[in-house]
């Protein structure tokens, strides 16, 4: 059957055709505009600088296809603003980089920093050797603070070692390792799998940073690979048990990292380097640093900092049952601190913050902020700073109030200081990033 010239079964189609596209449009517009919603309220409640490395997306490159935004882990992250990537929720980025794997014309870099918030990163090459030939850098040292992200370079970066000339040529150590962190662990069991010569040296425990997370914390990991051990399939897991999975990792290898054992200095040896430690001197014709990027803890600088009742980080939150606690900060670590205590009973808890908004904290950590502030756990205190520290009490200043709060110990959760001094001692350039690789 002809109607005005066109088959019945043409004209099925194109209606069909048309409903799919209609609603193809349908829902790429509703999409469109929960992104905008998100990324307005990013803006309004200025949560607009990303805490780690992220994605900066290049809209002249990018073709709209959104598989960037369907990557990302976080969910929520990437979005799409007028059939372009966009990040949307700087805050919640991580730095997993599974976006710029999916882009299909490769138009997301990731980047260290932003226009406002420069981060000081050590100048690293692609195969993780610094500006210093033989000197090499891995983990959060590099701006690798995700867990996975840091096991994997500790790997690449040891794979990178043994292919650099004169290891295993002289009689000396081919590597030394600076750290049993994720990435000093990766790293040195990939030299035992590579059957290099090496020394392991941590100045204080297994696990590194993830050592010093409070009690029960969930580190956020992904499956990942260990060299000689196997996958670590998990995905979420408290810092005990992430330890205790490194423990039986070390006896089932034999792998003897030094504890206790401090680098002192690096320097220039006969076509290698000497490493002189706080209790011996190695030869080595490499080395990788695997430290983490707190240094030395930031300080508040001001009166009554040097008591007893400050400390610089939280371990158990138990020991502050029944007392009056302050705790300073607005990372991750500042408003995990301030929720666990809150939890515990008898406490009272106020979080002190420069800035308007937590906008360096995971969106978890932010809504634990906010449910402990509607159960009357916890008072926040924005736009303040601490001003003095006395024995009983603490004087705050809020937006030109000057506030006397009671106060048996302070937590000082401000961040660290990079250790820059260290590395520039061994030539190493520290480059500030504002939003650039």
């Amino acid at each position: 059957m002809m109607v005005n010239g066109i088959s019945s079964q043409w004209l099925l189609y194109g209606f069909l055709l048309a409903v799919i596209l209609s609603c193809y449009f349908f829902v790429k517009f509703k999409n469109q505009r929960k992104d905008y919603v998100i990324e307005r309220a990013a803006r309004e409640d200025g949560l607009l600088e990303p805490s780690s490395l992220h994605p900066m997306v290049n809209h002249l490159t990018c073709i709209g296809c959104g598989a960037c935004a369907t990557a990302c882990p976080e969910n929520g992250v990437l979005g799409m603003i007028k059939g372009k990537a966009r990040l949307i929720a700087p805050t919640h980025c991580i730095g997993h980089g599974a976006c710029r794997e999916a882009c299909p014309v490769g138009a997301i870099t990731l980047v260290f920093g932003s226009e406002k918030r420069g981060v000081d990163i050590p100048l690293v090459k692609a195969n993780f050797e610094t500006n210093v030939p033989g000197i090499f850098i891995a983990g959060e040292l590099g701006g690798m603070g995700l867990i996975r992200n840091a096991i994997e370079q500790g790997r690449q970066a040891m794979d990178s070692i043994r292919r650099v000339n004169g290891v295993g040529k002289k009689d000396w150590l081919d590597v030394v390792v600076v750290g049993a962190g994720p990435a000093g662990l990766s790293a040195s069991l990939a030299a035992m799998q590579h059957k290099l010569r090496f020394r392991t040296i941590e100045q204080e425990h297994l696990g590194g940073t993830v050592a010093h997370y409070p009690r029960g914390k969930l580190v956020m990991t992904a499956p990942v690979t260990l060299p000689l051990v196997g996958k670590m399939k998990f995905n979420e897991t408290t810092k005990e048990a992430l330890l205790e999975f490194w423990t039986r990792a070390l006896k089932s290898t034999g792998l003897k990292p030094s504890y206790g054992e401090r680098v002192e200095s690096v320097t220039p040896h006969d076509g290698g380097f000497q490493v002189k430690t706080s209790s011996s001197t190695y030869r080595s014709r490499a080395v990788l640093l695997t430290i983490g990027r707190r240094g030395t803890p930031r300080k508040l600088g001001v009166v009554g900092e040097n008591l007893p009742k400050v400390v610089y980080r939280m371990i158990d939150a138990e020991q502050y049952r029944g007392q009056r606690v302050l705790v300073v900060g607005g990372g991750d670590s500042a408003l995990e601190a301030a929720t666990s205590i809150a939890r515990v009973a008898e406490t009272t808890v106020t979080l002190s913050y420069r800035s308007a908004a937590f906008s360096r904290a995971k969106e978890k950590n932010r809504q634990r902020v906010q449910a402990a502030v509607s159960d009357k756990r916890l008072r926040v205190l924005l736009s303040s700073n601490v001003k003095e520290i006395g024995q009983r009490s603490v004087h705050i200043e809020q937006e030109g109030k000057l506030l006397e709060i009671d106060n048996d110990a302070v937590i000082v959760s401000a961040g660290g200081i990079l250790p820059t001094g260290f590395l520039q001692e061994m030539g190493i350039t520290v480059e500030t990033k504002h939003g650039t690789a």
